[in-house]
């Protein structure tokens, strides 16, 4: 059991949160919720031992592994894949080569009467007496065993990490955490840089093989298949719920409604009591019960409604100029980097008014098509673009292509041209950007924050080919919800890369799958394309069964 005991984090006087206390216990799959800005990433650190807080602490039993996965990779890119993997078993190596240097110390002193030496010796008892406490294992074994079964081929394992993307990376990081076997496995927002079948897999591993797991996520798919309880973050305190997100979101309802009711009750209370204060304080025989209803009020306690985000962004595409039938027709395209066949021999064509999703593994060809239809890539094949085809392009990186030196205003103001240019102040407003967040260095912005004004330029110009990839990292789920009202609403075609299964459902309704050099269509929406997958998957084990 770690505990966690009246922790307080303030910055410059403004307090984050106060006094919280809770413990994590085995097979607890912990939701940590709450807006942005409520300090979430905050305790997770501190959980982890990454930052300290202003007051209290956190206890765990003496030898507990607490496995911390941040929102940003650390993946060095000082090595290879399989060197960074084995730095799971730093601590366990740091502490054999500890325990040979203190032996090699007691056969070359010969001081064997000082308290140094006699501390030697307990040090070596005690550094071997932990060491060999540890299963004994085939470490470079493991490391092989473990890469495999994410996805990686032998032929990775020597080449540097700087040559992965962001999901392959995020996997190697997975692959640390799983050889360490932790108590407790911290994860920030660990869906965003990973595609549909490393979710699946990493749900299927904190489901059956970790022991507790705490996390944070705007994925609520994910979110609701891992989690037997939620603890939401608010107003600088907390709320434990035993169930999980969704059930949580009506206890939450409800608590807020009891809230309400008592609020209002001791509003009334409080104005009756004043009334009869004002009545009657000057009357001789009601002093004391003047006094004591005076007493009464000072002594009340005052009864708060927890906020409520009411930000809301408000997202409306212009109407698309009309385009023609088919946006975007590929004959036998073929992408090669040197000897690596991205893709070969690929056929499809997009419909005006449709909307696809692109998914399968980071890394099998999805960004590559996007940027031969932007006209950023040389290819072999035909691919043509449909008359008066108007692309918005959403690039992954979007947000961090942005200039941190400007403001928001001047971000906006340097690309927008002709009329808009009178409406900047409504765009930033509808984005959340009104008032004084206007001003803000792009630097100090978060990333939904970032991801947000990357967002206004598609805005800016009518389009009537919307390509978005992973337009929902960083986002938190209420945006993500009022992004995917306005796709739906929007009249053109779009074509969505995204992982997230739940911003996909109901909004594509064909998917087009890369894999093994090749794209597939599957006419039937993400949820009737998963439903097949997972069949196949077992045809595919009672096979090899």
């Amino acid at each position: 059991m770690i505990s966690i005991d009246g922790l307080a984090v303030a910055f410059s006087g403004n307090v984050l949160f106060s006094d919280v206390t809770f413990n994590i216990n085995e097979k607890d799959r912990i939701a940590l919720m709450g807006k942005n800005g409520a300090g979430k990433s905050t305790m997770l650190k501190i959980i982890a031992g990454v930052d300290k807080p202003t007051k209290g602490k956190v206890t765990a039993p003496n030898g507990a592994v607490i496995a911390y996965l941040p929102q940003h990779l650390l993946v060095k890119d000082d090595s290879n894949v399989f060197e960074e993997t084995s730095k799971a078993f730093g601590t366990i190596l740091a502490l054999k080569k500890e325990i040979d240097e203190l032996n090699y110390q007691l056969e070359t002193r010969t001081d064997y009467e000082t308290d140094a030496y006699m501390k030697i010796i307990e040090r070596v008892s005690e550094a071997s007496e932990q060491y060999y406490s540890i299963e004994e294992v085939n470490f470079d074994a493991e490391v092989e065993k473990t890469l495999l079964g994410l996805g990686f081929m032998r032929e990775d394992f020597t080449r540097p990490c700087s040559e992965f993307s962001g999901g392959w990376r995020m996997r190697i990081e997975l692959a640390k955490i799983l050889l360490q076997k932790p108590d407790l496995i911290l994860l920030d927002e660990p869906t965003n840089h990973l595609d549909i079948e490393s979710i699946q897999w990493l749900e299927d591993f904190l489901v059956n093989n970790a022991k507790a797991v705490m996390l944070i996520s705007h994925d609520k798919t994910f979110v609701d298949n891992i989690t037997n309880r939620t603890i939401e973050l608010t107003m600088g305190r907390i709320y434990d719920y035993k169930v999980n997100y969704s059930h949580y979101l009506e206890l939450r309802k409800e608590r807020r409604q009891h809230q309400q009711k008592a609020f209002d009750e001791q509003q009334r209370f409080i104005a009756d009591t004043m009334e009869f204060v004002d009545r009657f304080k000057g009357t001789y025989s009601k002093t004391l019960q003047v006094q004591s209803r005076v007493k009464m009020l000072e002594k009340l306690e005052p009864i708060e409604v927890d906020e409520v985000d009411t930000s809301s962004l408000s997202l409306k595409f212009p109407p698309a100029p009309r385009s023609g039938n088919y946006p975007v027709i590929v004959r036998d395209l073929t992408k090669k980097y040197g000897e690596h066949i991205v893709f070969q021999n690929a056929s499809l064509t997009i419909e005006r008014g449709e909307k696809v999703a692109f998914v399968g593994k980071n890394g099998e060809g999805k960004s590559t098509l996007i940027k031969a239809i932007m006209g950023q890539l040389e290819f072999d094949g035909e691919l043509e673009m449909g008359h008066n085809s108007m692309i918005g392009y959403f690039a992954q990186n979007q947000a961090s292509l942005l200039d941190e030196d400007l403001t928001v205003f001047q971000t906006v103001d340097n690309i927008a041209v002709g009329d808009i240019r009178t409406k900047i102040r409504d765009i930033l407003g509808a984005f959340m950007f009104g008032g004084e967040a206007s001003a803000k260095k792009v630097k100090v912005l978060s990333g939904g924050e970032k991801t947000r004004l990357a967002m206004i330029k598609l805005l800016l110009e009518p389009v009537n080919l919307l390509i978005l990839d992973e337009p929902t990292n960083h986002l938190d789920i209420k945006t993500k919800d009022i992004l995917k009202e306005a796709l739906l609403a929007f009249d053109g075609t779009i074509i969505l890369v995204s992982h997230d299964r739940d911003f996909l459902s109901g909004l594509a309704t064909k998917v087009f799958e890369f894999g093994n050099k090749r794209i597939k269509e599957h006419f039937e929406d993400i949820n009737g394309f998963l439903r097949n997958k997972k069949m196949d998957n077992l045809k595919e084990i009672e096979r090899k069964a």
